[in-house]
Order: C-alpha cells, then sequence, then structure tokens
C-alpha cells in the first residue's frame, strides 16, 4: 500500500502565462513566490508553493502527492511497476524544480499525471496575499477519470484512499480525516477538473462572491453549501476555463463513518439549490488549440 500523507502542488500548463499569473496574484489571491526557467510558483498557505504555472498546453497537468520517505518512495515505484503502469524517476534538477528531495512521476489508469514526492521543500517565510481572500489552505481537487468506479478501485487498493460519500458513481475520497481530497468526475479526457483553497470563515466566501462579479469573473456554482461535506463554498472560471472553488466548514471523517449514497441530484450538491453550470465540469479542462 502506497501511503500519502499530503498534497504539495498543482503544475498547469496555460495558454498566456503572463496573465494566469496576473489573475493567481489578483483575483484569487495567491502570492507569487518564484520564477524560475519559465515557470511561476504561487500559493495560497505556508507550504513552498500550491501551484505552478508554466506557458504550455493546458492539458499539461500534474498533481504533486507526498509520501513519507525515501524508503516509501522505492516502495511505490516497485509497486506501480508490479501494477504495470510506467514509472518515471526524476533526476536531482527535476526534484529541485518541483521542490523537493526525490520524486517519481506516474499516470492513472485515466491518464492523469501524478508525482509522488518525498522531503518536500518548507518555507521560511509566511504566506502573504495577492489580495485578502482569506484563504489559508490548499485543500482538495476535482479529478477527470473515465471511469469513476475504477478510478475508486485503483486509489482504494494502491494507495489506500477511503471513500466518504458517492454521488451516483463518483466516490468522494481521502487519505487523513477531512470528508475529501479527491472528488471523481466522469469525463472523456484526463485533468484536474477544479483546484480547491480552503478560506477562514463564510463571509471570506461572501467577500469573494462580490469581488468576483464586480470583476465580471463567470461564477461556476454558489454561493452554496455542499450536502455531502457541510462546506460553504464558491466555484469561479479562470483561465484556460481551469476551476477554482474557495470552501470554508469542511465536515471531518474518522473510520466510524459510514459512506453515503446520493443521487445524481442539484440538492446532492448544494443544500441551499444553487445549481452548478457543468459545462466544464464534464468535459475537462481546455486547450489551447479547443
Amino acid at each position: 500500500m502506497i501511503k500519502v500523507v499530503g498534497f504539495r502542488y498543482a503544475r498547469l500548463g496555460t495558454a498566456n502565462l503572463e496573465e494566469t499569473v496576473k489573475f493567481a496574484e489578483n483575483i484569487i489571491g495567491l502570492e507569487v513566490v518564484g520564477h524560475e526557467n519559465g515557470s511561476v510558483y504561487a500559493r495560497g498557505d505556508d507550504r513552498d508553493h500550491n501551484i505552478v504555472y508554466f506557458q504550455g498546453d493546458p492539458r499539461d497537468q500534474t498533481l504533486g502527492l507526498e509520501l513519507e520517505s525515501f524508503e516509501d518512495l522505492e516502495a511505490a515505484e516497485n509497486l506501480l511497476h508490479a501494477q504495470g503502469l510506467a514509472v518515471y524517476r526524476g533526476t536531482e534538477e527535476e526534484a529541485a524544480a518541483r521542490r523537493c528531495m526525490g520524486y517519481i512521476n506516474f499516470k492513472d489508469t485515466s491518464g492523469n499525471s501524478f508525482d509522488l514526492t518525498v522531503r518536500p521543500y518548507a518555507s521560511g517565510q509566511r504566506y502573504f496575499p495577492g489580495r485578502d481572500a482569506g484563504i489559508d489552505e490548499f485543500s482538495h481537487i476535482g479529478l477527470c477519470v473515465n471511469d469513476p468506479r475504477e478510478a475508486e478501485k485503483f486509489w482504494s487498493s494502491l494507495f489506500g484512499f477511503t471513500t466518504s460519500d458517492w454521488i451516483g458513481w463518483s466516490a468522494l475520497m481521502t487519505f487523513d480525516a477531512v470528508h475529501h481530497r479527491f472528488a471523481l468526475f466522469p469525463s472523456q479526457r484526463p485533468g484536474i477538473q477544479h483546484i480547491n483553497f480552503q478560506v477562514k470563515e463564510t463571509d471570506d466566501v461572501m467577500r469573494s462572491n462580490y469581488f468576483l462579479n464586480d470583476h465580471q469573473v463567470r461564477i461556476q456554482a454558489g454561493p452554496g453549501r455542499h450536502s455531502l461535506s457541510g462546506a460553504r463554498f464558491l466555484y469561479f472560471y479562470g483561465p484556460d476555463d481551469m476551476i477554482y472553488e474557495y470552501s470554508c466548514g469542511v465536515r471531518m471523517v474518522d473510520e466510524s463513518w459510514r459512506a453515503r449514497q446520493f443521487p445524481v441530484a442539484d440538492a446532492s450538491f448544494c443544500a441551499w439549490g444553487c445549481t452548478p453550470d457543468l459545462g466544464q465540469v464534464l468535459s475537462g479542462p481546455s486547450s489551447a488549440a479547443d
């Protein structure tokens, strides 16, 4: 079993690096913490970074997860090889670009790219936001998968992820006490469907709702309250049709929690009754060529 101990980063290609970084800083409220070799590092908490933007195909995306030790990394490499998956071990230079001491990369059964990292860098400075959005954690992602049932089996059998709840066949899964770290969405192509940043309180969600509307940012869903996790949320579109989310108050779960089955319905998504714009949810991230 491969034990994940944390989220580290998302590496995102973008059709217009300058505009995307400007949006990340001035609209989302991230702090830009580095420019290296054509990549821009940004964060919304006290980790070294949460997102790396680089000029390239918006479909070129990788999620970085943390393992505890080099022994765990070697064991993970062997287990993934045994499952017939291609595994790439990064060079020291590539690890430095990922701000960690070592990593391997693989693709899941849907074609999503993942880095498993060891000893990711800590930051010696406090997070200072581009704007006061109230962000305090890079918390979870929505993942596009071609078969939610197979994806759930992959992450539970190889990584020990547990399912907190289902909407239809789509599982909301976690590797710790947070209700979900992965939300699996059926799609015709792989990719990160949305990126979540936790904010401190409902007031932050509502302040950003007015801020985003004032700046003519397209809202994907919300404000609302998730029926499954209890979180108050707001989703909005960024460059390359990437969806970002602010939320607060997510439910915690433990070994006594029993996963619940919800139907595919608006009430399952939002207890307050908001209806999401599903245009990009089912189709996945856009390409610069689209």
